[in-house]
């Protein structure tokens, strides 16, 4: 990722590096990273994973690694980071900054086979990474240096574990990734401790997403949501009036409706039947009557001698 952009991936079925969204010739970057991947990083979570989890006979096997360089502009020395972890949590922290190297974690490294980690790191990595960084910087800079604003809604929902409500602030769609997202009740902070949320997430087009929600009970107040960014000259402001009664309206309402929709409906059919009925009993009476007046009829034109 180049400032939070993901220019490529890597296939460990075809060990292959992939650009995404390769717009100028790559090919140099491209072999690079393949070198790298292949044969340093992979086979090291390789042998990694073989240790760590030799003895793990369920469940999958998670492992993470995680490394970051930086250039600056006047070309001095920049941090590099690498994070190793597993299940979730940091095994191994290397950092280099300003020319030192620091090392955490569960190894245990002599004093020598420290020193020997500590050159490969600076004479080899680290050049490595910061050689491809000024080249994706050159032919793709233009695209970190982009600002696109943040979309920013209020949403209120009911919460049936609790019976209260929940307040959310979503902040979607803006880049880059560096976003201030502030909640306030009637004009005033609230709190961290009473704030859920809060972590930066990416989006499908190369934008992030943050979302902040706070419980709140069936009271009156005033919330906002403000956003800094960036992108904006001033920060934004998105207010929003409580109402208890909301989220009952959206769940009555549509209930209402179908409601009314079959007393319509039911009515209709009784109506439809009722009708039906009394068209049968109509004609079965003018049957009656014909017949009965045809017997009249022949019963009147009778002679006397047929009596």
């Amino acid at each position: 990722m180049l400032d939070g952009i993901t220019v490529g991936s890597y296939d460990s079925e075809t060990r292959s590096y992939i650009p995404r969204g390769n717009t100028t010739n790559e090919d140099e970057e491209v072999d690079l990273i393949n070198y790298g991947i292949r044969e340093h990083i992979q086979p090291l979570i390789l042998r990694r994973v073989s240790r760590m989890f030799k003895n793990k006979t369920e469940g999958p096997v998670v492992y993470q690694m995680m490394g970051l360089c930086e250039a600056s502009e006047n070309n001095k020395p920049g941090q590099m980071i690498i994070k190793l972890g597993s299940e979730g949590s940091t095994t191994d922290e290397i950092c280099l900054i300003d020319n030192t190297i620091t090392y955490q974690g569960i190894e245990k490294m002599t004093a020598l086979r420290l020193e020997i980690f500590k050159w490969h790191f600076v004479t080899l990595h680290y050049p490595r990474c910061t050689t491809i960084l000024r080249k994706y910087l050159k032919k793709r800079g233009i695209q970190g240096k982009r600002r696109v604003k943040p979309r920013v809604r209020l949403i209120q929902k009911a919460n049936s574990d609790s019976g209260g409500f929940r307040v959310s602030c979503l902040a979607t769609g803006f880049y880059p990734r560096h976003i201030n997202l502030t909640l306030f009740r009637d004009g005033q902070p609230v709190s961290d401790h009473e704030i859920t949320g809060g972590d930066l997430l990416p989006n499908g087009d190369g934008t992030y997403q943050m979302r902040k929600s706070l419980e709140i009970s069936a009271d009156e107040h005033k919330y906002t949501c403000s956003a800094t960014h960036l992108s904006l000259d001033n920060k934004l402001d998105v207010d929003f009036e409580f109402d208890p009664g909301e989220p009952f309206k959206s769940v009555i309402l549509p209930v209402l409706i179908v409601l009314a929709l079959m007393l319509v409906f039911g009515t209709g059919a009784i109506i439809y039947k009722c009708r039906r009925r009394q068209a049968a009993s109509s004609k079965s009476d003018y049957s009656a009557t014909s017949i009965m007046k045809q017997h009249q009829h022949i019963k009147h034109n009778r002679g006397p001698t047929d009596e």
